[in-house]
Parts: C-alpha cells; sequence; structure tokens
C-alpha cells in the first residue's frame, strides 16, 4: 500500500483536563479547541490530542516520544519553567545517554511519561 503519511497525533487523557491544558500550554503547544472536551496541541509538526477522559491503566501505560534538535537546550528551558512546583506529579527527570542517543523524561499532571531525545 502506498500513501504519504503528513503526520500522527495520538489520543491522550488527562485526569484533570483544565490543569492538564494549562500544563501543555506553558510546555509550549498551542491549543486548539475541538470540543468541550478534547483539544488539539501542537507546535510545527508535532502535535496530540488531549482529552478529557481517565481510565488509570490507559494513562500509566501512555508514553509519548518527541525528538528535539538541542536536548541540552531544550532541557534548560524546560528546568526553568519549574513545572514541578506549578503543577501536582510533574517529575522532569535528568539527561542521560543510551545507545541510540540521548533523552530526558517529564511526567505530566496525570502520569503519561513523555520522552525527549536526540538520536545520535
Amino acid at each position: 500500500m502506498e500513501y504519504n503519511a503528513l503526520s500522527i497525533r495520538p489520543f491522550i487523557g488527562a485526569k484533570d483536563f483544565e490543569q492538564s491544558r494549562g500544563f501543555y500550554r506553558d510546555l509550549g503547544f498551542t491549543e486548539k479547541n475541538i470540543s468541550l472536551k478534547m483539544s488539539l496541541f501542537h507546535k510545527e509538526k508535532v502535535g496530540f490530542y488531549l482529552q478529557d477522559a481517565f481510565v488509570q491503566d490507559w494513562i500509566d501505560n501512555t508514553m509519548v516520544f518527541i525528538e528535539v534538535e538541542n536536548l541540552d537546550h531544550f532541557y534548560r528551558d524546560m528546568f526553568a519553567l519549574n513545572l514541578s512546583n506549578k503543577y501536582p506529579n510533574v517529575k522532569l527527570i535528568p539527561i542521560h545517554e543510551a545507545p541510540w542517543g540521548r533523552e530526558c523524561f517529564l511526567h505530566d499532571p496525570s502520569g503519561i511519561l513523555w520522552h525527549f531525545g536526540e538520536f545520535k
């Protein structure tokens, strides 16, 4: 089958939809309201749908990876946002080296694990 994929947009849930909306705006994403219970968050070609839906098993098993151009710069900017003081349950985990490249982690207010990485 031949086709040109233009983007991929996962659907993620939120324990507290309003709190998560603020969190993702603080991370630099632009929000487009789709309905009262769903928003599209995007930055350049990266996007995802945030839903006002919470299923613990789903949230506990959701991980999203975003490749960034300069991980050191990205991490410094994210650290400066001090998100863990503003939002409960948010954890920023420092950069670590892996055989394929480098990454840092961020747990959102609901517990979703975000990977931000830079490939070798």
